[in-house]
């Protein structure tokens, strides 16, 4: 990014006009001259970002000022509800990084982050954790009950929820609608289907919760999937998931490619799932987020994971290090 953000200097000295669209707000005010403002296709403002915050601008945004993100008081981590032992997979298992002897224990009530730069197994990592590539029966636990040999279905009725990174395809099918992408992650759990038939009622009914609890703002009560933009499609997976209070979440680049204000309501609503005493587990490319939701914080690089470390105990710089692959980074370490 550096590098990036060296050659536009350069290029701007030579004389040469650049355009930077971008809704990473602090790129905007470091690189910018002048700073043009969309909002529902509209210019709503000009300004200069040198002499704005990031505040001001995402207020711009979004239309309403942006609110921090505030941890519940009073949260108590629990015992452990979802850890892994020795999680190793080959490459030819899965799609091109191996993971080599992963250990994790996440509490109920705390939020797990782990950094990384894309590319160093998070992918892989997320597969082996939901379900969707099997390992060794102990090598995944729920509540102390060793998953490993299960699959997505049968660790969500164990009440564990997944967010994938990709929500277009893979955390959503864009060609049904969101009653039916409802069924597709909920017909396990309860609540809409009934020996054998779908309860379409009921779908709809959840997806008008989810709406009112995320601002999922769309063309009509009941639209297929692709016709919500990347933000409103990001809010509604999330909500599907946490609405269902989960006892563990697993949620990957919970944010990507979102405004300012979905991004505050997704983190807002993994940190209030916590407080209620879920184990979560975000992972993240956004060291922001991460320092802003996690009680600590572990680095995956070339599919080894670091050592956990205290959010509050820990700086973006040590994180960035291990990010790029410092020795220490490169050992199995508990987290």
């Amino acid at each position: 990014a550096e590098g990036l953000f060296d050659t536009l200097r350069r290029l701007k000295g030579e004389g040469r006009a650049i355009l930077y669209i971008s809704h990473r707000l602090d790129e905007v005010r470091r690189l910018c001259d002048r700073a043009t403002i969309l909002r529902h296709g509209r210019v709503v403002g000009t300004c200069d970002p040198a002499r704005e915050t990031a505040r001001s601008i995402a207020a711009l945004m979004v239309g309403a000022q942006i609110t921090d993100v505030k941890a519940p008081a009073g949260r108590v981590e629990g015992p452990v509800r979802f850890a892994t032992h020795d999680l190793s997979a080959e490459p030819e298992d899965l799609h091109g990084v191996a993971l080599r002897n992963i250990d994790l224990a996440v509490r109920g009530g705390e939020i797990l982050g782990i950094a990384g730069v894309a590319g160093n197994g998070q992918a892989e990592l997320f597969e082996l954790l939901s379900g969707e590539r099997l390992a060794a029966a102990g090598a995944v636990t729920i509540e102390g009950r060793p998953v490993g040999l299960e699959g997505v279905t049968a660790r969500r009725r164990r009440n564990a929820a997944f967010v994938p990174e990709e929500r277009n395809g893979h955390a959503a099918a864009p060609a049904l609608t969101l009653s039916d992408n409802v069924v597709l992650s909920r017909h396990s759990t309860g609540g809409v289907s009934r020996a054998g038939f779908v309860l379409n009622a009921a779908a709809r009914s959840i997806v008008a919760e989810i709406g009112k609890a995320f601002d999922v703002r769309a063309g009509g009560a009941n639209p297929l999937a692709a016709t919500l933009s990347g933000g409103n499609l990001q809010k509604f997976v999330v909500g599907r998931e946490i609405l269902r209070d989960p006892a563990v979440l697993v949620v990957g680049q919970p944010t990507w490619g979102v405004d300012a204000a979905a991004g505050a309501t997704i983190r807002q609503a993994i940190v209030d799932l916590a407080a209620r005493g879920a184990a979560v587990v975000v992972i993240s490319q956004d060291l922001d987020e991460l320092f802003e939701i996690c009680d600590r914080i572990a680095v995956i690089h070339a599919g080894r994971l670091s050592a956990a470390r205290r959010a509050g105990e820990t700086t973006r710089e040590e994180v960035g290090l291990l990010m790029g692959g410092s020795e220490a980074a490169s050992r199995p370490h508990a987290a």
